[in-house]
């Protein structure tokens, strides 16, 4: 697939039909992008989705290997949901050997907004609440196509109210609480920190957006560079917004809800903590996003990773660069925590 073209400007130096060669990948992270390519078959695509599920299903984590050995005490709780819709789904993992409320991480999963649960990429989250003495609160949303816009960020929404409004109850620090996620989380923890902020919501202690899906009119530079290359390129990125977003995709009323890209206001945030691989296809949007935090007189962190492809740190976690991007997020969690 390919995206359909916008008014957006064409980046200097960038032409939208003969971009530039794109970044070389790391040597190290090569054989795994093969094996995954293998994996995945014929990508992501509409029509390809129920298959998709039924994969991404069997990586689904039990409450024994979430504990990390009785570390955590895990629930499944059903709250809420937005009004007139369902409740929804909240993985409650409290730590077990530390003692008053806790600062903790609200976990929004991944997968394109398409695929995925609450207890898919949560194990990170939970190594890092392990180290720091943190809880980790990981909700379930309603996925797209069958659910589109404003549904997932709606869901995810309520669970962090509710959390907020819950928190002595659940043992956490309703002040010290910070949203994480990768991929399409990353897009929806960016969402999140607006929603909070536009609506007087939960004050969100930090924001971690981690290869973020934030620009649902797929045309940087980094997007059609990296057409038909490692995890997720433009035509799959078509796929997910098209998904959630159907015709609207790419048009001039997209809300910033659902894509934070189109945000014209970024003051007021709080810190924020980006990474990103340089050889993927949200590079340049992750860059762009941080860059307008700073402008908006706002505190952001960002990392890009060279050679990394789209999830390089989970698919090859062994990796030097892996373990090099993994080794950061704590570290920025444990600074700000202690401010």
């Amino acid at each position: 697939m390919t995206a359909e073209p916008t008014t957006s400007p064409v980046p200097m130096g960038a032409d939208s039909d003969n971009p530039p060669p794109p970044p070389p990948f790391d040597p190290e992270l090569t054989a795994a992008l093969e094996v995954m390519a293998e994996q995945l078959g014929g990508g992501f695509r509409l029509e390809t989705i129920g298959e998709l599920r039924e994969r991404a299903g069997i990586f689904r984590l039990s409450d024994d290997e979430l504990s990390r050995d009785g570390a955590f005490e895990i629930e499944e709780r059903a709250v809420p949901g937005p009004k007139g819709a369902p409740d929804i789904s909240l993985l409650i993992c409290r730590p077990t050997h530390v003692a008053g409320l806790v600062p903790a991480l609200y976990h929004v999963h991944g997968g394109g907004m398409i695929i995925g649960d609450n207890r898919v990429g949560v194990t990170e989250p939970l190594e890092w609440a392990a180290e720091l003495g943190l809880a980790v609160i990981s909700v379930e949303y309603r996925l797209a196509p069958e659910h589109p816009h404003p549904a997932p960020v709606e869901d995810c929404y309520a669970g962090l109210v509710w959390t907020a409004e819950h928190a002595a109850e659940l043992g956490i620090d309703a002040e010290r609480i910070v949203v994480v996620g990768a991929s399409a989380g990353g897009g929806l923890t960016a969402a999140l920190a607006l929603l909070a902020r536009d609506r007087g919501g939960p004050a969100l202690f930090g924001q971690m957006p981690l290869c973020p899906m934030l620009d649902d009119r797929n045309d940087t530079v980094s997007a059609r560079q990296m057409a038909g290359r490692g995890i997720w390129d433009c035509g799959a990125n078509e796929t997910g917004w098209t998904a959630l977003l159907g015709a609207a995709r790419g048009g001039p009323d997209v809300s910033p809800y659902a894509a934070p890209a189109r945000a014209t206001d970024l003051s007021g945030l709080p810190p924020a903590f980006i990474d990103v691989g340089s050889a993927e296809t949200f590079r340049d949007e992750a860059v762009t996003y941080a860059t307008r935090l700073w402008q908006a007189g706002g505190r952001a962190e960002l990392h890009v990773w060279p050679g990394g492809f789209h999830g390089f740190d989970l698919m090859a976690p062994q990796a030097a660069l892996s373990q090099a991007s993994r080794d950061a997020r704590p570290v920025w969690l444990r600074r700000i925590l202690a401010a």
